[in-house]
């Protein structure tokens, strides 16, 4: 994400909580206490260099950088984009969401995301969001990244299913090809994340980050690659993407993590098509019924076509 400015105050003497004290501090910049909080949950407001959460207790003596996003969008047009709906109810739906799709609008994407299509299906049928610009978004996937997401149609809906997702009981698990064979069968990737300082597009392991835990299990072997599944225990932006390419194996056809990769080999050189990262499967409380729902999306067909072309080992 781009931003059109980068904030750097001293609170020196200012103790509390650290979104109510921001409330009180920036009153220039025209940012609600909503907003401050939204920019805390997205590591856009940094404690001495550390992303901390919105009641960490501030002594007074920190160093507070504010990072401010682009202006977005403020009206969307409804657009009549085919949506795959895989689940649906007066409450929620769940929709299969391409690669090659932006989620919702923003600088340079106004336009043929998902939301986009929502509006037009739904109409004022969707929840206010955590912005104008998400109706009823209660995540998201990259825009390279195909596969399941959940969407709102209500606000209560939208409270409960943000709710699990912070609780981790929303669960979300993906398929992935990664580089280059994986030698340990399964396991688990628990190192922090945070923003890349020198490239603020860009996600790295930090030990100063928040905790970001993944299991994995390699579902089969290939000669040059892996297709492993991988479960996120946390949601922190790019997480798998960040973890695979920090354990030396990342995501084939990812144009940004790719430390590690120092050649790309036989079959896999030819998918120039967009990172092979799959959303495959949700499962979550309906904030209704009470009941699990679990939702499962098949691979899109450029990846099984991937796999077939794959020699395994």
């Amino acid at each position: 994400m781009n931003h059109l400015d980068n904030i750097e105050l001293h609170l020196t003497g200012q103790n509390g909580r650290l979104d109510k004290v921001l409330s009180q501090e920036v009153k220039e910049l025209d940012l609600s206490r909503t907003q401050i909080q939204d920019l805390i949950k997205q590591d856009n407001i940094l404690v001495d260099g550390k992303a901390q959460k919105a009641n960490f207790k501030l002594q007074g003596t920190e160093k507070i950088e504010i990072f401010i996003p682009e202006e977005e969008p403020v009206e969307i047009e409804p657009e009549d984009i085919p949506l795959d709906i895989v689940y649906e109810d007066d409450d929620l739906l769940v929709v299969n969401k391409p690669a090659g799709m932006v989620v919702h609008p923003a600088k340079g994407h106004p336009t043929g995301t998902v939301v986009n299509a929502l509006l037009y299906y739904l109409g004022a049928n969707l929840s206010q969001g955590s912005s104008n610009i998400r109706p009823g978004i209660v995540h998201r996937i990259d825009k390279d990244t195909s596969g399941l997401m959940v969407v709102a149609k209500n606000d209560k809906s939208h409270q409960a299913l943000s709710s699990q997702l912070e609780d981790r009981s929303l669960g979300r698990t993906y398929l992935a090809l990664v580089n280059k064979p994986v030698d340990i069968p399964q396991g688990i990737i628990e190192v922090p994340i945070a923003r890349d300082p020198s490239q603020r597009t860009r996600f790295t392991v930090n030990a100063n980050g928040k905790s970001a835990y993944t299991v994995y299990e390699v579902i089969q072997n290939y000669e040059n690659a892996a297709l492993v599944k991988a479960e996120l225990k946390t949601g922190r932006t790019h997480q798998i993407r960040v973890h695979f390419e920090y354990i030396g194996h990342p995501i084939v056809g990812d144009p940004t993590y790719r430390h590690g990769l120092s050649e790309v080999r036989g079959t896999l050189a030819k998918l120039s098509d967009g990172q092979y990262l799959h959303a495959h499967e949700l499962h979550f409380i309906h904030p209704t019924t009470g009941e699990e729902v679990s939702v499962t999306a098949p691979l899109p067909e450029r990846f099984e076509t991937a796999l077939d072309n794959l020699i395994k080992l």
